[in-house]
């Protein structure tokens, strides 16, 4: 068998780094797209045409810009260190970061998503919304959402002292 496209959504944090490494782990080698979703500010230049506060905000996305083709080129560095042939891509929408991620995984035709999980559940998951949830619930393709350690001992210890049913 060959090895898998993968496209593993990256926003730089803990979690999704500890979803690099462990991919690395089960698929040494794969050819792995480091995937950052941004939302670039035009939705509020489109409000603000002609006011002086447009050009502010026009430095302050291109500043983001600047962050997030950093923080995807440090994950794919990440990959690459740890073994993955890995290319940083960034996605500029007005969509969703889930929407951008299974719409760029379409267009990338892989074989995998790969997401990290903050573990957010209950409330918290309603008001600030779950990335993993919703590509889970939307995406055509196969989907791994992994646990990092930190989740993975916080849910060890919610199951322990939950009482039994």
């Amino acid at each position: 068998m060959s090895s898998p496209k993968l496209l593993i959504a990256y926003d730089g944090s803990r979690n999704a780094q500890s979803a690099i490494h462990t991919v690395a782990g089960l698929f040494p080698g794969a050819t792995t797209v480091v995937f950052y979703a941004r939302q670039p500010l035009e939705g509020f230049a489109a409000h603000l045409e002609g006011h002086p506060a447009l050009e502010k905000l026009k430095g302050l996305d291109a500043a983001a810009l600047d962050v997030s083709e950093k923080i995807a080129a440090d994950g794919a560095q990440l990959a690459r260190d740890l073994g993955l042939n890995a290319d940083p891509l960034i996605s500029s929408t007005m969509a969703t970061a889930s929407e951008a991620i299974v719409d760029a995984a379409e267009e990338l035709n892989v074989d995998l998503i790969v997401l990290g999980s903050r573990g957010l559940r209950g409330i918290k998951a309603t008001l600030l919304g779950s990335t993993s949830a919703n590509v889970l619930h939307h995406a055509t393709r196969p989907t791994l959402v992994i646990p990092s350690d930190d989740v993975a001992v916080a849910r060890r210890s919610t199951r322990e002292t939950a009482p039994a049913q």
